[in-house]
């Protein structure tokens, strides 16, 4: 028997119509879909793409706990690579759901370590939530040789602050908790008014402000965006 093949789907940010044309019809066909939640809520990948989910389609849940330790995370990736693996011993090709880009910060990736030495695997790229972002607030972030800083949130203050304070332009992802932490450092080294906050980009829900005026508490689907050069709001 054929092995069936494992599809890492990237969904873009949020925005349905930020799905590519090669996601979507892998979706659209689909006989096994997986994806993601998140503590036992809903799915946010599932709802980006749930318009194009065939109704008979099988759906493999995986259920990530929200932790800071990593081991519970990875048991619930070991289940869901093994539930995905039966699937695909049995000759079914299985469409796995991720938001933003499989290999930017994505969730498919730490499938993808577990399961790409047995079976075939392609990775279809999404819209990514640094691209989006940086388009929903009209923010160019680099051109001709300039460099782009791409930092994580919880990174330590000092860190932050070494980096920043050596960059051009700058990305910090997985804003949440560790807002004010970040504005803290950013105020220190005199950048606030050239730093952007965005929350889900893309989505209804939406919103764009200066770093300044960004409220203390920040979801997960956060970012700021900082650039050294012209004004980001001309």
């Amino acid at each position: 028997m054929t092995e069936g093949v494992l599809f890492g789907v990237g969904l873009g940010p949020g925005d349905p119509d930020l799905i590519t044309r090669k996601a979507a019809g892998l979706i659209e066909t689909a006989q096994v879909i997986a994806y993601p939640t998140l503590a036992g809520g809903a799915s946010l990948a599932r709802s980006i793409a749930a318009d194009l989910i065939p109704l008979n389609a099988t759906e493999i849940v995986m259920d990530v706990p929200m932790t800071t330790s990593r081991p519970p995370a990875q048991a619930a990736y070991d289940k869901g690579a093994a539930d995905i693996a039966a699937v695909l011993d049995a000759g079914k090709d299985v469409v796995c759901l991720c938001e933003g880009d499989p290999f930017f910060y994505g969730s498919f990736m730490y499938l993808h370590a577990r399961l790409s030495d047995r079976f075939q695997v392609e990775v279809i790229p999404g819209v990514t939530s640094l691209t989006a972002c940086a388009a929903r607030a009209g923010l160019p972030l680099v051109a001709r040789n300039e460099r782009l800083t791409i930092l994580p949130g919880p990174l330590p203050e000092d860190e932050l602050t070494r980096r920043i304070d050596g960059a051009e332009s700058v990305a910090v992802l997985k804003v949440g908790r560790h807002l004010p932490k970040l504005r803290a450092v950013i105020d220190k080294l005199g950048l606030l008014d050239r730093a952007v906050y965005i929350e889900r980009a893309s989505m209804p829900e939406e919103r764009i402000c200066p770093l300044a005026d960004a409220p203390d508490t920040a979801p997960y689907f956060s970012m700021i965006l900082l650039t050294k050069g012209a004004d980001p709001w001309l």
